[in-house]
């Protein structure tokens, strides 16, 4: 049953500021029940972190032809996001100029023109205004003036990002830094071969929490805990990571596969930016993310074989990537409401490969999609206890969960308007 959190009427924005600044000096420990349950501090997460980050919104597979478009929503907005007729990747927001009805209903398709059904104003694929029917009317009409308005936009090895605050720091010189790690992949030409959303009722930071930590891994995801390291604390794995990264370049013939960069949350200077790669081992016997560790795709890019390892990337504060020689999956986190979140998860294949003769869709999707079903149970296990009136947070593991301790930091510091731009 869907759980409906009352308002508190007594919640101000100086409460929320009060309970953040007391939140930071329990550092270690989980967060107060109230700001997963406050309607002030959601609004002010909207504001100020969704709307001024970096946000991973569609791949350039998903627009391959003149004309082809595909909508991103976001909160109670949506993105349109197109290819023009000169080729180029363009993000523009679907509210007509005139009275701010949606110039685009379908999800996904291809068009000539933006057409407002309203009062009929017409907008190429690149924004621009091209008819106001009969405007002529008004003195001085100018259409250049009312383009669809726009979010930036960076397009990085085929990877959509937009950003909503026309102020924010631009990402591309953050993701300089990752580039040497993630350009083997060639993702700029792989395609998307799945795309699947999980609506959890939960508040977007429990979704987000618990993918950042994996202490819940060995109990939670048997399937994946097989094969990925990543659930034991690094001294008990330090001999199979430093085997699989001194093999790294000589087995994938990626020249710095194994480059590893620590620039988000507060380590990066801009807020709503940033890019993290890691590169960790699987166990021996496992080569990709699959059900049994076997290939599941051709190699990606120039992936020339199999070292044993798994690319760990973090692009902004809401999306990641977990990549292996054979494919890749990125993940998406989309607050709907305040008990509401989209997980959205996006498999990448080569793209040149076959469905049916290259790849099996199923196989390629078992492992990531039967852990998100898993992490679907504990998230909403979790939102129920956390929103217990009994609730009383206790202590971060000091290994497993400092990445979520480094967001909780940089969450909370966005709060209190602690945040750099």
């Amino acid at each position: 049953m869907k759980k409906f959190i009352a308002t508190d009427v007594s919640d101000t924005p100086e409460k929320m500021r009060q309970m953040a600044e007391a939140q930071k000096s329990k550092r270690g420990f989980g967060m107060d029940p109230y700001f997963y349950r406050s309607h002030i501090t959601y609004k002010k997460e909207l504001d100020s972190i969704l709307y001024k980050s970096w946000l991973y919104a569609a791949h350039v597979s998903q627009v391959p032809n003149p004309g082809d478009f595909i909508q991103y929503e976001l909160g109670e907005d949506a993105i349109i996001i197109s290819r023009d007729q000169d080729g180029e990747i363009q993000a523009q927001y679907n509210i007509c100029r005139h009275r701010g009805s949606r110039v685009c209903e379908e999800k996904s398709g291809n068009t000539r023109t933006f057409v407002c059904p309203y009062h009929g104003w017409v907008y190429n694929l690149d924004g621009s205004l091209r008819a106001a029917r009969e405007m002529v009317a008004l003195e001085d009409f100018n259409a250049a003036d009312y383009g669809l308005k726009k979010p930036q936009i960076c397009v990085f090895h085929g990877l959509i990002y937009i950003n909503c605050n026309p102020d924010a720091a631009p990402l591309a010189p953050d993701l300089l830094e990752i580039e040497p790690a993630i350009r083997g992949y060639d993702l700029a030409n792989a395609k998307v071969i799945e795309s699947r959303v999980y609506r959890v009722d939960a508040n977007w930071k429990l979704a987000l929490e618990n993918y950042v930590e994996c202490y819940h891994c060995a109990t939670a995801h048997r399937s994946y805990a097989k094969s990925h390291t990543l659930k034991e604390p690094y001294e008990n794995v330090k001999e199979l990571n430093e085997a699989m990264l001194a093999r790294a370049e000589d087995q994938t013939g990626v020249a710095g596969v194994a480059t590893e960069v620590h620039q988000v949350f507060n380590d990066n200077p801009h807020h709503g930016g940033g890019a993290y790669t890691n590169r960790y081992a699987l166990y021996d016997g496992y080569l990709t993310g699959s059900q049994d560790g076997q290939p599941v795709a051709p190699l990606m890019g120039e992936y020339k074989g199999y070292d044993g390892g798994a690319g760990d990337y973090q692009i902004g504060p809401l999306s990641s990537m977990l990549n292996y020689p054979d494919h890749c999956v990125l993940y998406r986190f989309t607050p709907r409401s305040l008990t509401e979140t989209d997980m959205e998860i996006v498999w990448f294949v080569r793209g040149d490969a076959v469905e049916g003769k290259d790849y099996d869709v199923d196989k390629v999707t078992w492992l990531w999609h039967h852990t998100t079903v898993e992490d679907e149970f504990i998230i909403r296990r979790n939102s129920e206890g956390v929103n217990s009136r009994f609730f009383e947070p206790g202590p971060y593991h000091p290994e497993h969960e400092e990445t979520l301790m480094r967001f909780i930091a940089w969450y909370l510091d966005t709060l209190t308007d602690d945040i750099r731009q």
